[in-house]
This record gives C-alpha cells, structure tokens and sequence, in this order.
C-alpha cells in the first residue's frame, strides 16, 4: 500500500520484528528532510535515477546498482537532483521501526 508524501511516496514491501523494506520514489528535484533516526540504521539501494545522499554532512551522488548506509544516529538526507524519478529500495535494521522514530533537522515542507 502506497503512502504518499510530498517529495514522493513509499511503500512497505517487506517487514519483521527488527527490520522493514521499503520502495521508495522521490520526485525530480525534491528531497527528504535532513533528519535522523534513534533506533534504527538504513541501508539504501538505488534501483532507477540517481540519488544525492548526505550523511553527516558528508555528500555522494549514488547511481544505478549502488547503495548508501546511514547508521544510527547520523544525519542524513536522501534527494533527486535528476529529471526522473529516483527510486531506492530502503533496509532498516533496529529495535523499533516506526515512523515517528524521526527527528527534523531541515524540511523543504515544513513538517516538524
């Protein structure tokens, strides 16, 4: 089941007690907030487009077949600097996994 977001949207394709899949597809030009997360790591892979990653200030252009991990704690951003949709499949391993385990730092949409 798709959630939509502003940049994009995602959907969980597979999920345990201590990990979560996701597919995730960020619009053109449109990125995620600059955040982190407490509890959880996150492994991404990028399945179409090309991504820019920033962790912990630290910023990568990543292609096609190429993956990026954010341990616990870091600050990270994903974002599509391309003219077609980016889309990634998302790995998270942790002890708890849901979506308000999100701390904003920076968001283009004004989300908290």
């Amino acid at each position: 089941m798709k959630v939509e977001r502003p940049w994009g949207w995602y959907d969980v394709i597979n999920e345990g007690s201590s990990h979560k899949v996701k597919c995730i597809e960020v619009k053109p030009g449109l990125s995620l907030s600059l955040q982190r997360h407490m509890h959880r790591s996150e492994h991404w892979v990028v399945v179409e487009g090309t991504a820019l990653v920033e962790v912990e200030g630290k910023k990568e252009f990543v292609n096609v077949n190429e993956g990026s991990y954010v341990p616990i704690c870091a600050m990270h951003r994903l974002s599509n600097p391309g003219k077609i949709p980016l889309k990634i499949i998302e790995v998270q391993c942790g002890s708890y996994l849901e979506e308000n385990d999100i701390e904003r730092f920076d968001d283009d949409f004004g989300r908290v």
